[in-house]
């Protein structure tokens, strides 16, 4: 039965009590908490990609996105104010789905995260690299700098070196972030607001030098690829990888439990939140393609490259070689974007506030990932000694190395777009599967309490499971497969192994939310 496994929700409400939170939080700072969550990687290290899929019309894109987000996020809130534990999608899945697809939400969520920590490595050596070379004018040879390009042609991957072998830097900042988290450095909450307001002011910077000087044929064709392209093109397309900038919305969901009149304030900070990111990102989109232009690069057929093959990256070398490398090509398109115009060293100042700013997002993703990991493992479905704790450091260290040695590989030899298009089709799967607990709680078990409710939840959960799934049909192929076949190991990995060492199956109602809030160093030695 897919259904027999359920961990009892009385159990985890129970426990949840014993925190007892103080409900402090107003609609705005709810607002500003959300503001804080999602601005930053995405929109400094996916513009170029995004623009290369969609042209100008990547502007609409960030639109679509987050909608799909909106609507998603309050199906998200009325599970997490019930069940306001650790575990994100994962916890709420096993209290109302049971445990098999809760199983494969957990390990959809472990996809997401390490393969968008690799992204943001991706991100981050652009930035640095980019920036020291025009400080210092030293550059690494291609070979060092850039993982190979990738392509599949007729149902068969094929793999470029010629401009690319290994990035190295990204393994480095890989390799110091686990070493970090190992040791047990995490971030305080006064530095995310220091290194949040570094990434804000970067961004109103751009847009406050960009649109005085904006040109309206760059505007035209609007949509070059088209709304709905193939293979991960069109405006459509490109939304389905920006989805990546609007990661960490959740974080207003999370916070419901410590929301006064959650009913009214957590609405008002998911959609408040969103639309002040939205507009942002508009902007920021608008300033790029207004100043430097942002039509895709095409073959000489006149069709458009995919942003990741192998074809795109010798087409950007053959222009760049000419000295005529658009912005689509770049690694880092806003830096790059404030240098075209005239402005290079707000542009340096740019690649400096990513340089800052980026390791902290790899950290709370590896850190993310190891959580996941973490009450996986207390419930029985993962090894039980991944959870070991440091003798001296008193981290989980072994998830946290291996973590960080599959982060380091990914973000070694794939691009920036195709991990952040691969990280999408997790999280995609896992709001999906949150749209349609709530629909199904709201069958099974209609007079529980809600602390927050899904405002026309018939409307709004089946847009955002549709949302969700009209987005994932929207990512390239390749990414569209890494999800299944990344299922179907994890499928084989719990009929195998997980069900018979489930402590739900073997009877032992064990919630471990008492430390839901407490990193898990808290947890003694197995």
């Amino acid at each position: 039965m897919i259904f027999d496994r359920i961990k009892p929700l009385d159990a985890i409400l129970a426990t949840a009590e014993k925190k007892s939170l103080h409900r402090s939080l107003g609609a705005f700072q709810l607002t500003m908490l959300g503001v804080g969550a999602v601005i930053g990687t995405g929109i400094f290290v996916l513009t170029a990609a995004a623009a290369q899929k969609a042209g100008p019309g990547m502007m609409f894109s960030f639109v679509i996105a987050g909608f799909v987000c909106a609507v998603a996020a309050l199906c998200y809130s009325e599970l997490a104010s019930m069940v306001p534990v650790s575990g994100s999608a994962y916890t709420y899945t096993y209290a109302v789905m049971g445990e098999l697809l809760a199983w494969m939400v957990g390990w959809a969520l472990i996809l997401e995260y390490a393969v968008a920590a690799s992204a943001v490595c991706v991100g981050w050596s652009g930035y640095v690299m980019g920036l020291v070379e025009n400080l210092t004018g030293f550059t690494l040879p291609g070979a060092l700098s850039s993982g190979p390009a990738w392509g599949f042609a007729g149902g068969i991957p094929s793999v470029d070196f010629s401009h690319g072998v290994v990035n190295l830097p990204a393994i480095i900042v890989a390799a110091v972030v686990t070493w970090l988290l190992v040791i047990g450095t995490s971030e305080s909450a006064s530095v995310n607001a220091v290194l949040v307001a570094i990434k804000v002011t970067a961004l109103t910077a751009f847009i406050v030098l960009s649109f005085p000087i904006l040109k309206g044929e760059n505007f035209s064709p609007l949509m070059p690829t088209g709304l709905l392209g193939h293979d991960g093109l069109g405006v459509v397309g490109a939304a389905a990888t920006i989805f990546f900038a609007y990661v960490g919305f959740d974080a207003v969901s999370t916070a419901a439990e410590e929301t006064k009149n959650p009913q009214r304030n957590v609405p008002i900070g998911l959609l408040g939140s969103l639309a002040i990111c939205t507009v942002f990102y508009f902007l920021v989109a608008a300033g790029v393609v207004g100043t430097v232009g942002a039509q895709p690069v095409r073959d000489a057929a006149g069709a458009v490259l995919p942003p990741d093959g192998a074809g795109f990256a010798a087409r950007c070398a053959e222009l760049a070689a000419l000295g005529q490398a658009p912005i689509v090509c770049s690694d880092e398109a806003l830096a790059e974007t404030l240098r075209i115009i005239g402005f290079p060293v707000i542009g340096n100042l740019v690649g400096l506030a990513a340089s800052i700013a980026l390791p902290s997002v790899i950290l709370m993703m590896i850190y993310g990932q190891t959580r996941i990991f973490f009450v996986m493992a207390r419930d029985g479905l993962l090894p039980e000694r991944l959870a070991d704790v440091h003798p001296k450091f008193k981290t989980p260290w072994k998830m946290t190395i291996f973590t960080g040695i599959c982060v380091a590989i990914a973000a070694a030899f794939f691009p920036v777009g195709q991990l952040a298009d691969i990280s999408n089709s997790g999280t995609l799967f896992a709001f999906f599967m949150v749209a349609i607990a709530v629909m199904m709680l709201r069958r099974t078990d209609p007079d529980r309490f809600r602390p927050f409710r899904t405002p026309l939840v018939w409307v709004i959960a089946p847009i955002a499971a549709l949302g969700c799934l009209g987005l994932y049909l929207n990512l390239p192929f390749v990414a569209q497969m890494v999800l299944p076949v990344w299922g179907a190991i994890g499928l084989l990995i719990y009929v195998f192994y997980s069900r018979k060492r489930s402590h739900v199956g073997l009877g032992l109602i064990e919630v471990h939310e008492e430390d839901s809030d407490v990193p898990p160093t808290a947890m003694p030695p197995i």
